[in-house]
């Protein structure tokens, strides 16, 4: 499904409604990550109904116990396209009998991809269709090309900027889950430089961050990348083992604690949504 207005093109897959490719049409410009599967296959999934994983791969809910891979499910449906325009696209995807026995609620979770001059906007509407509150959680986690080689760049001539941070405080993962290690990275600049050794000990959990926009940028040409993520309490930034991209993740919840109970109810981050309501949330990507 294509998306295009005077400066942009973007092409979203049914499949868990995932943005495949993010081009620029004044100069033809691909900023999205290309899917090789030697590190990593996919480019822009939604997490839900969880975001990260489950402290032994299950949680218990109403006496019952529930088992939901990392990141959940919806990223491997296939979303009804609900309406598609010239620059905007809706894509949904509804609760199921197959859900059901992996997440006992009934929902109704949309994407709704917007082209706006030079920017694409991500909105994620939940609904609740029932009568009893609704459990989730739901993150993005869109890769971000940094391609080396091209035009004299390296990995390490790409860095993020941080307009309100002088440091980054990172939750340490321990098999997956949030262990109470904290490790600070002290900004210069608000700068992050990257190297592919950065992620080798898995994402970056942050928990703290005072910014609401990250740009991507790098110190040879004028290509930029500015994420905007207001309302998203968590954030994590990713790469693949040796892989030419970075995920820009806005989290509303986070992985299990190492010490968790394993109760639904109790799960750090969890949104709660009354019966006939429904929540949104944003983020936005302005190329340069």
């Amino acid at each position: 499904m294509i998306l295009a207005n005077e400066w942009l093109e973007a092409e979203i897959n049914p499949k868990g409604a995932e943005l495949k490719h993010l081009r620029s049409k004044t100069h033809n410009h691909e900023y999205l990550w290309h899917a090789d599967s030697r590190y990593w296959a996919k480019t822009s999934p939604v997490l839900f109904p969880i975001v990260g994983a489950l402290k032994g791969g299950t949680y218990q809910y109403g006496g019952n116990t529930y088992q939901l891979p990392r990141h959940g499910f919806a990223r491997d449906e296939v979303f009804e396209v609900q309406q598609l325009s010239g620059a905007e696209a809706v894509f949904t995807l509804r609760d199921t009998d197959e859900t059901h026995n992996r997440y006992p609620f009934a929902f109704r979770l949309a994407l709704r991809y917007q082209l706006d001059g030079r920017a694409l906007r991500c909105t994620y509407e939940v609904h609740n269709p029932d009568d009893v509150p609704l459990l989730f959680s739901i993150g993005g986690h869109p890769a971000f090309a940094t391609p080396a080689g091209a035009g004299g760049l390296s990995y390490t001539d790409y860095y993020l900027e941080f307009p309100e941070d002088e440091a980054l405080h990172c939750h340490a993962l321990e098999d997956n889950l949030i262990s109470p290690e904290i490790r600070t990275i002290t900004l210069k600049n608000h700068r992050l430089p990257l190297r592919y050794d950065l992620f080798y000990g898995d994402a970056l959990v942050l928990k703290t961050l005072k910014s609401s926009e990250i740009s991507l940028r790098n110190h040879v040409n004028d290509r930029a990348v500015r994420f905007r993520f207001a309302g998203f309490p968590y954030f994590g930034i990713w790469a693949a083992k040796g892989a030419d991209f970075v995920c820009l993740e806005p989290w509303c919840g986070i992985a299990d604690a190492v010490g968790h109970n394993q109760r639904l109810e109790d799960k750090e981050g969890i949104q709660r949504l009354d019966g006939g309501i429904t929540w949104t949330r944003s983020w936005e990507v302005h190329v340069e």
